[in-house]
């Protein structure tokens, strides 16, 4: 579409404006924003499904409700993509996730409409009821608080912790569940069973409202009237509660309906503006809707990148010669080449069997993966409860996501000295989703903790090998092995499985003028860049440490003892982390020499393309190179 295309929406900067059209544009409205979306994700990437599948949604509470100052908190901004270009970014949306550009999600310090920062899940419920008890506090009392939460995040504790609270409160709190049944994948598990019967509910009212029409139009006394009467009254025995679990959390309880019929919506939400306290409206929707290829493939359009909008194609990149895969396929294969070994191994995973590539897995071997749903402390228990009994657990969880469950971790992990097999997926930078999603933090939260190894591969050959390490009978503490999202470095890395020795590191090449020790990923970077070093005359030195904790510190103590430069690259918080770790045990040994950290600086990094946050941050191939030579430069002159 054109922009010309967009007559009514063009006409739109701000929800104020959106509240001058007469309700019977809302229809067209719709139907412009969901081509906006199609037209300008397909073109620059991004999230695809979810947004789709709320565009009535969305309209309709901007349309009722006077945002900003009523408050509009989404969950898994992911579907947020229709409020930000109805709240005066629909001009700049072309650049979402990209660098310097808006974000994906919403963003406090980004527009007074985003009312709350979210990327993971689950948490609407419980900061929508923290800002309606505000308002209350204020005096505020004409002011709305509404949570959109959906995409799967009803399953997690925080949402269910927020009810057993909201439902004891005279908060005014409007709680919309956008019941879709998928996250990126399809939700499992009983709440998810409920909630299916409560669609049935409103799939069975076309039928209900038929027969009720019928039977209101025949004669009392007449055969068919009389049937249809009983039919009626048969269905309504056999519906189950109307949202009984909501009601006894003290929360009223409206629907299912049609999430994507506006002329319904609007008037509906006009009404709840009325109902006082807290209560929750269940809309129904199609993720991917008005898209029939995202309809039908949810879990592939969550997030399909470039694609064309006309024939659906989505673009992949051709190559004449073998690319390495991605590390998150490494991991999946791999443990599949395990689990057919050894029986004892089991694979957990909140919600992420596609994006932690455990899905053949879940297919092959059903009885022994779990995709437990957006439940990550339960993970990990579960995880430790398996390992109670012999089993050989890999729990597999993106680094941001498992910040949530790190009680868990040292509670019934650590402290009971369980060897669990954390797969920490997405660890370091990970570009285009930003700040929420960064696994920058793990090497700093984990390596503090007591018995507990922590591993980072730097290459797919690496990840294989410590998975069958950790595994090994001889293995008796938890076990941690972090690798980054994307494409590692080598096209062949199905080679034969070999022992890693726990806590030893090695030395990759020799040097004379100073020691660069890498962690993980990012040694791929030094290897390139001692190579440019050697042009500049500058002879490195570089030791993969592959194990944050237990450290190798025989090898530390050859690096201390033969060089006075030495330089640590982590793709992690600096603060805390690998190159913490090794100033420690310098000052712990009574060694002196000028040492240098690369990594993610102690502040928070937004979104772009990895390439562009590592050369941000300093500790591409280039940022090495500049930096080393830069410092050598400056200490050289310091002892002239």
């Amino acid at each position: 579409m054109s922009d010309k295309d967009f007559s009514i929406l063009n006409t739109i900067d701000y929800p104020s404006d959106l509240r001058q059209l007469p309700a019977d544009l809302l229809p067209e409205l719709c139907f412009e924003l969901r081509e906006f979306i199609i037209d300008t994700v397909s073109r620059n990437g991004g999230h695809f499904a979810a947004s789709l599948g709320v565009v009535e949604l969305t309209v309709a509470l901007h349309y009722v409700f006077n945002t900003p100052y009523d408050q509009l908190v989404w969950d898994v901004g992911h579907q947020a993509y229709g409020h930000k270009i109805l709240t005066g970014r629909r001009d700049v949306f072309h650049t979402n996730r990209k660098y310097n550009g808006i974000s994906g999600f919403p963003k406090r310090d980004e527009s007074e409409y985003d009312t709350f920062g979210v990327g993971h899940s689950s948490t609407s419920i419980s900061a929508a009821l923290g800002m309606a008890i505000a308002s209350r506090l204020k005096g505020e009392y004409d002011r709305h608080h509404v949570a959109i939460i959906g995409d799967g995040s009803m399953t997690a504790g925080i949402a269910f912790e927020a009810m057993n609270h909201a439902g004891i409160t005279d908060a005014e709190l409007l709680i919309v569940l956008n019941d879709n049944g998928i996250s990126i994948d399809p939700i499992v598990g009983a709440f998810n069973h409920y909630l299916t019967r409560l669609r049935a509910t409103w799939q069975s009212n076309y039928l209900k409202d038929k027969i009720e029409k019928l039977a209101t139009s025949t004669a009392p006394f007449n055969l068919l009237g009389r049937a249809a009467q009983h039919l009626n009254k048969g269905i309504r025995d056999l519906l189950p509660g109307k949202g009984d679990l909501f009601e006894a959390f003290g929360i009223r309880y409206f629907g299912p309906v049609d999430g994507h019929d506006i002329r319904l919506l609007v008037p509906l939400l006009e009404d709840l503006k009325q109902v006082k306290g807290p209560k929750l409206l269940h809309v129904i929707t199609t993720k991917g809707k008005g898209y029939a290829l995202a309809e039908s493939s949810q879990t592939v359009w969550h997030a399909p990148g470039l694609f064309d909008k006309h024939t659906g194609e989505i673009f992949k990149k051709q190559h004449a010669t073998p690319q390495p895969p991605k590390y998150q396929d490494v991991f999946g294969e791999t443990l599949m080449e395990l689990a057919e070994k050894n029986d004892t191994i089991m694979a957990i995973t909140p919600a992420m069997p596609s994006g932690s590539s455990l899905k053949h897995m879940i297919e092959k071997m059903p009885g022994r993966v779990f995709d437990v749903d957006i439940c990550e402390q339960h993970a990990v228990t579960l995880s430790a409860g398996l390992a109670t009994q012999g089993m050989r657990v890999f729990c597999n969880i993106y680094s941001t996501f498992m910040q949530r469950a790190y009680d868990q971790l040292i509670h019934d992990v650590v402290i009971q000295h369980l060897p669990v097999v954390f797969c920490l997926d997405r660890g370091g930078l990970v570009g285009e989703d930003g700040t929420s999603h960064h696994g920058v933090f793990d090497l700093a939260y984990t390596r503090s903790l007591p018995g507990i190894i922590v591993s980072a591969p730097m290459n797919e050959q690496e990840l294989r090998n410590l998975m069958f390490t950790a595994q090994l009978p001889s293995q008796h503490q938890p076990f941690v092995i972090r690798y980054p999202r994307g494409q590692g470095v080598m096209p062949y890395w199905r080679t034969p499985f070999e022992e890693v020795p726990v806590g030893v590191g090695r030395c990759i090449r020799k040097g004379t003028d100073v020691a660069i020790l890498s962690l993980g990923h990012p040694g791929n970077f030094v290897l390139a860049a001692c190579t440019l070093l050697d042009k500049e005359g500058i002879n490195a030195a570089h030791y993969d440490m592959r194990f944050l904790k237990p450290l190798d510190e025989s090898l530390l103590h050859e690096v201390f003892q033969h060089f006075h430069q030495i330089v640590t690259i982590e793709d992690g918080s600096v603060a805390g982390g690998f190159g913490s770790a090794v100033l420690e045990f310098m000052v712990d040994n009574h060694y002196q020499a000028d040492v240098h950290r690369l990594g993610v600086p102690d502040r928070l990094i937004s979104h772009g393309k990895v390439e562009e946050l590592y050369a941000e941050c300093g500790y591409d191939t280039m940022g090495i190179v500049r930096e080393v030579k830069a410092w050598l430069v400056k200490k050289h002159k310091l002892r002239s």
